[in-house]
């Protein structure tokens, strides 16, 4: 309808440029973030030095201040448990391969990274400014909102859910954060709006 609408007043369509699904067979980032994710996850409790690691790897006000910006992703990659990465593991499984096969690998790695960045920037600018976070949540989260904007778009061709239930879903995960214990919900936002912006950028680009 946009196209034939667009036709009609003489103008070009709207191009959203992505890759053929067929082009690329493998999620090989996506993957690998899982990998990684569960690889030090088994460091981390099995190590002996879980609270050492976490402490020092994980996003913490005190730790950016000293000037230790890694903890901007690092964090993204370390867990608390298995249910954890699990859980994670789910939406990664669904929003990540979908988007790195529509994106690329090499967009794809982007968009993940500065949602997850996105996500712990929030966090520590208008947090509370004690304890640690960790977690893909926040990247994850920028994965969602990419996809429910590329769903607004082009429909459920390329997600498999329609606007209104991926709507929805976004909604009921950040308000359901408000309510969970020990959930870094400002990451989830920021992460959030971080995607967001990351794919229109990627779409302009």
């Amino acid at each position: 309808e946009k196209i034939l609408a667009a036709a009609a007043r003489g103008k070009e369509p709207e191009v959203l440029v992505l890759r053929d699904a067929k082009e690329q067979k493998y999620p090989v980032a996506t993957a690998v973030i899982f990998v990684i994710c569960a690889i030090l996850l088994a460091v981390t409790m099995f190590s002996g030095h879980r609270d050492e690691i976490l402490w020092n790897y994980g996003l913490s006000a005190e730790g950016i201040a000293r000037g230790e910006y890694y903890r901007f992703i690092t964090s993204i990659f370390l867990h608390s448990g298995i249910m954890h990465l699990a859980s994670n593991g789910v939406y990664l499984y669904y929003f990540g391969v979908r988007s790195e096969k529509l994106l690329g690998t090499g967009r794809f790695l982007l968009l993940y990274l500065v949602a997850g960045f996105c996500g712990g920037l929030l966090s520590i600018l208008l947090g509370d400014g004690y304890g640690v976070s960790i977690g893909a949540s926040g990247a994850i989260y920028g994965l969602l909102g990419a996809m429910l904007l590329l769903t607004r778009k082009r429909g459920s061709r390329y997600t498999g859910m329609s606007y209104s239930t991926m709507l929805l879903l976004a909604a009921t995960a950040i308000c359901l954060g408000f309510f969970e214990p020990n959930v870094d919900n400002l990451g989830h936002i920021g992460g959030f709006l971080g995607g967001m912006g990351m794919f229109c950028l990627l779409l302009r680009k």
